[in-house]
Formats: structure tokens, C-alpha cells, sequence
């Protein structure tokens, strides 16, 4: 059984008083409102995917398209992303949002202003003014109906980003294509080599991966043998953009270029690729010596798919002698592929360089964890899995929360205990995540069942399904008691080893321990 180092949480055993003659009292548990996702929560949410991230000074700057997909949309399978949202914070925790950096309506190239698909954002040194410069690298579609890589450029990371007039790279340059959208994703790095020659490197691509230098202008394309035009091929020192996708097992997309520094911030070892590998993607990443011409060590996975979403897209990077991992998932009520949030955990690596496999989080790198358990210790957990790669296996909404179900030190016994989502005011209102699976929650259904689900509507029903009133408990008051706020009077209730409603009349079964972990 895992290990515990706890502290009780029942916080105002009489805080609220009688409800009622006869009904328990209300108590307040602590709750848990940060950690994941970074910028939004259950009350005040704002959709944005395809999480990037500049590190300028002691500031970390994120940047998403903006998720405005409806929920019919959603239904039809349709990204609609009109801009690029900006957010900023010195310390990882706390997030100022910074508006809109570039609307696609501004963008005259583009075939519509609704895929801000997409993007990183580099600092710069203007060689013409000596002027540090920012450079907006995203994707969009062009109005021959392909996927391009464009750039805009501000004086400032917060925009406003003003794009060049026309796309970077184009699906002319990189065929042949395999597809309409081999184009997308871009992803730069800058560092000076051994002889202090400086490097600009722009990589990209869906289903083919590409990397090409960039001119000291951050604008154009390294025309590398010099031949008065830019084209593409397997050869580095031959070929401008060089593709190198073999070798690197189910590349997907969303490749990002990373390289580890010390103290000093000098770079050493191998570069990192990370990218979304297989479908439902998964993440994961591959090293090498050289980014246009070196061989691909073998693919590690380092995430499986999300809970609630079948994309994903990393930002990996360093800040305050820490490594954190930012990726995005639908955890967000009607979150999905289409409405995705972006969240953090921070990034391990092992003595030899290598990343083990590690779980998305609700609670991230601030946000607290709490354990429910019966009366005598025994923990409850939901029903352990791996996301499925399978499209038709999703929403969940039927996953088991009971005893016995996991064995060992499993994060699956972890949960987040947050305001409820039918009142965020009432203080006794609770609803409670998984940990491990976020934007999946304990959810009392009509048939009387208890299940860990996901909210893929944000209606007033799903709310009210997903929150719990905290009473003292039915058979101890120590302990806690949740009872149903959609159907009043019906209590979480252990039976048979698994979590259902029933009428609180078996009161030791009705009765929890809910402590939250120092």
C-alpha cells in the first residue's frame, strides 16, 4: 500500500452549522484551485493549444492559439483558432494574461483568419540596428489550400506581432509532399558552436520532419549552396532544408528542439527532439550530435495520451535551474482535441540523460494532492489504465473508483480536491479530480452509479453531477461525508468495494478520511 505522510484537511467541522433538523453538518475542506491547468480553471476558462515558450530574463512568456471552437464544432471536428494568446509569469505559478499578440485577420496570405495553428517565439538581435527583436514562427493555411511555416516579427515578446507579407516556407519548397499539412509545427534554436560561428536553426513538419538554417535576419532561409533558390533533400551541405525523418520512429508532429545547459547556461551534450509520436499521439523524443546531419538515437515515449485529448504539443525548457515540461490537454469542462488548456510538470532526467515515462498531472508543480480513504485506512483509487489510442474509447465516463482496485505506490490513489463546480462560493461544495487522469472527476450519475468522468458539456447538469456537499461524517465525526448535490439526501457510499449513491443509512460505509499530502 503506498506510503503516507498526511495531514487531515476538515478544516470547520461547524463552520456552516445545521442545514437542517436532523442533517449533519456542513464542514470545509482545504482545497486545491492551482497547479494545472497554467492559465484558466473550472470557473473562469479560456481554450488555447499548442503550448510554446520564450524564457527572456527572470520572465517565462507562454503562448497558445486560441481554442473558440463551439461545442458543435467540436462534434464536426473542426479547429478554429483566430489568434495567438500570450501569457507571462516570473515565478511558474502565478500568470498574468498578456491579450492577443497576432490576430490571423492581419495576416494577408493566409486563406482564412481561423488557424492560428501552431507556433514558437525566438529573441534576436537585429543586425541592422542592433536591436533585440522578437520573431513569431507559426503555421497557417495558404490559399492554395496547403499548410505553410510564416514569421512575424515585434519589438516586444507580448506583441504586437506583425507578419512579413508572405510564408516563410512553402509546400512547393518541401515536396514532395505527402499530405497538405507537412508544413506546420515550427520549432528554432540559436547557439553558438565551438568557433563562434552563430546558428539559426528552424525545424518543422507533420508525418516528415524538416530542419534548415536561418539568415542572420531570422526571415529567410540559409541558401547553403548557394545556387539562388531554396529547395529541399536528404543531404546537409547540399540541400537547404534538409529532411530527416528517417530514423525517427512514428514521428507525428509538433517537434520541439531542446539542448541542456549548466549552471552558466553553457550548452552541452546531445540536442533533444521531442515530438508527437504514434495516434492518439503520444509524447516522445530522440537525440543527436548534429541536428542537420547526425543519426537519430532510438525513440523513447515519455507520455502517453492525454485523458481528454488527442493531440498534444510540448514546450520543453529551463528556468531558475529547473527543467519543466509544458504540454496542453482538454481538461477543461467541454475540453477536448478541439478546446485544449496548457499545463506543466517538471522534467526529470536521469544521470545519463534519459527520460523515464512519466503521467500528466492535475496538480502540476504547485497544486496539492489529498488522499480519500475509508475509515480504517484503506485507500480508494479509480480503476487503473493507460489512454487508449482507439478515437471511439473516449470520453470516459464509466471508469470504477473503489478499493482493491491498485496495488502499490500508484498515482491513481491521488486526487485534487477542488471548489465545486455547481457553486464556487459554498465553501462545503467540493469536486474532486484524478490525478493522474485530469479533467476526469468523481461524477454521481442518475442511475445511482459513481464513476470517474470527464465533463464534455460545461452544463449546469454536468456540474452539479460532479459536486458534493462535505458533512461531517455519517458514523464519526472525524470523518467526512459526500453527499450528492444533484440528487440530495444520496451519499457516496462504499459497497462491494466500489464507490456508489445510496442513502447514507449504512453510515460507516457513507464515512471517509480525506487528508491532503504535505
Amino acid at each position: 500500500m503506498k506510503k503516507k505522510a498526511m495531514v487531515a484537511v476538515l478544516i470547520a467541522t461547524t463552520a456552516v452549522g445545521l442545514v437542517g433538523c436532523g442533517s449533519p453538518k456542513e464542514v470545509v475542506l482545504e482545497k486545491e484551485d492551482g497547479g494545472n491547468p497554467l492559465v484558466s480553471s473550472n470557473e473562469d476558462y479560456v481554450y488555447g493549444g499548442d503550448p510554446s515558450v520564450l524564457v527572456d530574463g527572470d520572465t517565462v512568456y507562454l503562448y497558445t492559439g486560441h481554442d473558440a471552437s463551439t461545442d458543435e464544432e467540436v462534434g464536426k471536428s473542426i479547429y478554429n483558432i483566430p489568434e495567438y494568446l500570450c501569457y507571462s509569469s516570473t515565478d511558474m505559478v502565478n500568470w498574468t494574461s498578456e491579450g492577443v499578440v497576432m490576430s490571423m485577420e492581419d495576416v494577408s496570405w493566409t486563406s482564412n483568419d481561423t488557424s492560428a495553428w501552431a507556433s514558437q517565439v525566438m529573441k534576436h538581435t537585429d543586425p541592422t540596428d542592433g536591436k533585440d527583436k522578437y520573431y513569431l514562427y507559426y503555421c497557417s493555411w495558404d490559399k492554395t489550400g496547403k499548410q505553410c511555416i510564416g514569421v512575424a516579427v515585434s519589438d516586444s515578446p507580448t506583441g504586437t506581432f506583425v507578419d512579413i507579407g508572405a510564408p516563410l516556407v512553402k509546400s512547393t519548397v518541401t515536396k514532395p509532399n505527402t499530405s497538405t499539412f507537412n508544413d506546420i509545427d515550427p520549432t528554432a534554436w540559436i547557439e553558438t558552436d565551438d568557433d563562434g560561428v552563430e546558428h539559426r536553426y528552424l525545424a518543422w513538419g507533420n508525418g516528415m520532419f524538416f530542419v534548415c538554417e536561418l539568415n542572420e535576419d531570422m526571415t529567410s532561409v540559409t541558401d547553403v549552396n548557394v545556387d539562388g533558390k531554396i529547395t529541399s533533400g536528404k543531404v546537409a551541405g547540399e540541400d537547404d532544408v534538409v529532411i530527416r525523418t528517417d530514423g525517427l520512429e512514428s514521428y507525428t508532429e509538433a517537434p520541439w528542439i531542446y539542448r541542456r545547459s549548466d549552471e552558466n547556461g553553457n550548452y552541452y551534450g546531445d540536442y533533444y527532439l521531442f515530438f508527437a509520436h504514434q495516434w492518439r499521439e503520444c509524447m516522445a523524443y530522440a537525440t543527436t550530435d548534429d541536428l542537420l546531419s547526425g543519426d537519430w538515437s532510438e525513440t523513447k515515449k515519455i507520455m502517453n495520451p492525454t485523458a481528454t485529448s488527442n493531440t498534444n504539443h510540448m514546450a520543453v525548457f529551463d528556468f531558475k535551474g529547473k527543467t519543466y515540461f509544458v504540454y496542453h490537454n482538454g481538461s477543461l469542462p467541454a475540453g477536448s482535441g478541439f478546446r485544449r488548456t496548457a499545463c506543466v510538470v517538471e522534467l526529470q532526467f536521469n544521470d545519463d540523460g534519459s527520460i523515464d515515462l512519466f503521467e500528466e498531472s492535475a496538480a502540476g508543480i504547485s497544486g496539492k494532492t489529498s488522499t480519500i480513504s475509508t475509515m480504517d485506512e484503506v485507500l480508494i483509487a479509480h480503476n487503473p489504465f493507460v489512454c487508449s489510442s482507439a478515437d471511439s474509447d473516449y470520453p470516459y465516463k464509466d471508469v470504477a473508483i473503489g478499493i482493491n482496485l491498485v496495488e502499490g505506490d500508484s498515482k491513481d490513489f491521488d486526487w485534487v480536491i477542488r471548489s465545486g463546480k455547481a457553486d464556487f462560493t459554498n465553501e462545503s461544495y467540493v469536486s474532486i479530480e484524478s490525478e493522474s487522469k485530469p479533467g476526469l472527476y468523481i461524477t454521481a450519475n442518475s442511475d445511482g452509479t459513481v464513476t470517474l468522468c470527464q465533463d464534455t458539456k460545461a452544463s449546469e447538469g454536468a456540474a452539479a453531477n460532479q459536486t458534493f456537499k462535505t458533512v461531517e461524517g455519517l458514523a464519526d465525526k472525524n470523518g467526512v461525508s459526500l453527499e450528492s448535490v444533484a440528487q440530495p439526501g444520496k451519499y457516496v457510499t462504499l459497497v462491494d468495494d466500489v464507490l456508489t449513491l445510496t442513502d447514507g443509512s449504512d453510515k460507516e460505509s457513507a464515512t471517509f478520511k480525506i487528508e491532503v499530502a504535505q
